[in-house]
């Protein structure tokens, strides 16, 4: 029996009417206290008491299997081997006989007959009786119109339609069934990436352990060639780890020691030692695989409305349906042959294709980016992300790599070794950016004592050398004449920050410190501008920085020296103008901003959890590049709906139309039944394709 609350994977779960009938027979099973299905993930949640055979027992009538989360996939049985497919086997054995001894005896023939009555009765058995079931609760679900529509054939001696009906019917679900777990492995794929044992450190050795029985500050043993088990830090060896499962980016990056490895990831040439920082439930992996099964569960827009859709829809067709079989005898028409045309009816309006339009592309969509680093965290997003007119960026770790460095140093004086020394001296322990930056740029120079040693904030950095006082920061912390402040002003580089050296009243030095842009910046912003979207930056840097910065990328407005406060109303401003706004920023600082936003774009996601929680959509490698990929993703998710929908319907319609000159058969049913259903899967696992 489970716990009080358990979560299970499943297998075999194919359309939406079966989850919320699986629902339904879990909720009805004694000591269930609440059931959460996740159809996009194939995931179950169930508080209460309940066995696993019970479990599949509901979700018996859909073949659906059931098995523990933390129980890895085990090896799929060929579809030979596979007991449950043997009805069909058998039936189809039945029909192609049936079909010989039509040629021989004719389709009247009790032999030919008796043979297509097996099919029905063998092949259909299962849905029968699940039809029969909902029929009796008045839940007009896609089993009940098969069930009347082959039930009512057979009756008026349409025995060879009926069997077709029940084999197309058949193979229609199995190809249903193959689409959603084709789009559902992207999960299972993620979760098939962290390895289930590790070698830990035991005494003067190492024994292999299950890795959720690894706890915080246990050492592990990594080999060549190996996947890391679990997050941690590295306490021994350099290696090149490649990060493609959590940030979709292949090129291997250079570990050693300190830095973190990630659970999932591939270490590539030489041994590793690791101390475990999360446990195997927190890892950012893990972390990814809840956030990408989370967002499948999430309805987007056009979701919700089909499946509104959907629930007026069965009663139309059955509505239709009664219509095309009582209307025209009523009028002199042959009953038998309307009777048949509203059977046919039936089977072309089973809601599948329309119901599984939007999630299976939903799914696959997210799936496909999560795949290449890209986590979105539901499909309104997806969906939001492609209606974009205006994106707004943080500068500093956004549009630059946050990463200060000296461009130019101008000496007023002839520095002397001694005086550089000092001035790495009174920057080493700083801490700030651009005092690292300092220390970068004189990284050849010796650290020497100083005394009285003190941080000024917002001003800079002082100490004093042999009775003098040496400072360094901004033009504001020296004591200047007018002379030598006009002096000072009057050197500038556009897009620069300057910080100054000297004593407490002359300037030896000029650093001229600028963020560098991110290589893929320029071209991002390019490509948005060509695409007619709006760009903005906001930052809180002085305005001729930002400006220069702001003209370098051609960026279309510029606003500078904002507070995290003044960047949220900047957003609502434009979302009050009836802007569709995204933010984009490094999911720290700009949290009100990309709250606010339409869609809020997090940068930095293999290196922060905050970016993680904080946006809709983060860019796990850090790559700004990310963000056109994702705008023509959602884009290209939206037309797919679109046109998954146009499939479903209108091969519907156009088969529902074939009555008015009585041409519409049972088979041309199924086919459109089953070819819309096909059409609707196969188009939305193009989105696979990167």
């Amino acid at each position: 029996m489970s716990k009080a609350h358990e979560s299970y994977r499943l297998e075999g779960l194919s359309c939406t009417n079966c989850a919320a009938k699986f629902v339904k027979n879990i909720e009805a099973i004694p000591g269930v206290e609440g059931v959460d299905l996740n159809f996009g993930a194939a995931k179950l949640n169930v508080a209460g008491e309940v066995s696993i055979e019970q479990l599949e027992e509901a979700g018996k009538f859909d073949h659906i299997k059931v098995r523990p989360a933390n129980v890895r996939r085990v090896q799929k049985i060929p579809f030979y081997k596979n007991k449950a497919h043997l009805p069909f086997a058998i039936a189809l054995v039945l029909f192609i006989a049936g079909l010989i001894l039509s040629v021989n005896f004719g389709e009247e023939s009790w032999y030919t007959r008796a043979f297509f009555v097996g099919v029905i009765i063998i092949g259909g058995y299962a849905l029968f009786l699940e039809g029969l079931s909902q029929l009796f609760k008045l839940n007009f679900d896609m089993n009940v119109l098969m069930t009347i529509a082959i039930i009512g054939a057979t009756l008026i001696g349409e025995v060879q339609e009926g069997a077709m009906v029940v084999l197309l019917f058949a193979i229609s679900e199995a190809l249903e069934s193959y689409a959603m777990e084709k789009s559902r492995n992207s999960i299972q794929s993620l979760i098939d990436l962290s390895p289930e044992v590790a070698l830990k450190q035991v005494g003067s050795g190492y024994e292999q352990v299950a890795v959720e029985d690894l706890a915080i500050g246990d050492i592990v043993r990594i080999l060549p060639g190996k996947k890391v088990p679990i997050d941690g830090k590295i306490i021994r060896g350099n290696s090149n780890v490649n990060q493609s499962s959590i940030t979709g980016e292949s090129i291997p990056v250079a570990k050693s020691m300190h830095d973190e490895v990630f659970s999932g990831t591939l270490n590539e040439s030489a041994q590793l030692d690791i101390r475990v920082t999360k446990h195997s439930h927190e890892t950012k992996l893990a972390k990814m695989i809840h956030l990408v099964e989370e967002a499948q569960s999430e309805k987007a827009p056009t979701q919700k409305f089909v499946d509104k859709f959907a629930k007026y829809y069965t009663p139309l067709i059955m509505l239709i349906s009664f219509l095309v079989i009582v209307v025209p005898p009523m009028f002199g028409g042959d009953f038998k042959h309307y009777l048949y045309q509203g059977l046919s009816v039936l089977v072309v309006g089973c809601p599948c294709a329309l119901v599984v339009s939007t999630p299976v592309a939903i799914v696959t969509a997210i799936g496909s980016a999560a795949r290449q680093g890209i986590l979105i965290k539901g499909g309104i997003h997806l969906e939001n992300a492609g209606r974009i007119d205006t994106i707004a960026f943080d500068k500093t770790g956004t549009l630059t790599k946050g990463e200060p460095v000296v461009v130019d140093r101008v000496d007023l004086v002839d520095l002397t070794e001694e005086e550089l020394n000092i001035a790495y001296s009174l920057e080493q322990d700083a801490g700030h950016p651009l005092s690292k930056a300092i220390v970068n740029h004189l990284n050849d120079q010796e650290i020497i004592e100083l005394t009285d040693y003190e941080v000024v904030t917002a001003r800079g950095v002082q100490a004093v050398y042999r009775g003098t006082i040496y400072r360094i920061g901004q033009s504001k912390f020296f004591k200047l004449n007018k002379e030598d402040a006009f002096e000072i002003e009057k050197r500038e580089m556009p897009g620069t920050t300057k910080v100054l050296f000297g004593t407490e009243n002359k300037i030896m030095a000029i650093f001229f410190i600028q963020d560098t842009l991110r290589d893929e910046a320029i071209e991002v912003i390019g490509a948005l501008n060509k695409q007619g979207v709006d760009t903005i930056m906001l930052t809180g840097d002085n305005k001729v920085v930002a400006t220069a910065i702001g003209n370098t990328l051609k960026i279309t407005h510029v606003h500078s020296e904002l507070l995290p406060e003044d960047k949220l109303k900047l957003i609502k401003d434009y979302q009050h103008q009836q802007h569709h706004v995204a933010m984009v920023g490094d999911g720290v600082n700009d949290a009100p901003a990309l709250a606010q936003a339409d869609v809020g774009f997090s940068m930095g996601g293999a290196a922060t959890d905050t970016a993680i929680e904080t946006a809709d959509i983060t860019f796990m490698k850090d790559n700004l590049s990310d963000l056109p990929k994702v705008i023509r993703l959602s884009k290209r998710t939206l037309n797919i709906i679109k046109q998954n929908i146009g499939f479903a319907l209108g091969l519907k319609l156009i088969a529902i139309l074939l009555v008015i000159p009585g041409w519409l058969t049972l088979w041309i049913a199924i086919f459109a039944d089953m070819g819309a259903t096909l059409l609707v899967t196969l188009n939305s696992l193009r989105l696979l394709k990167k």
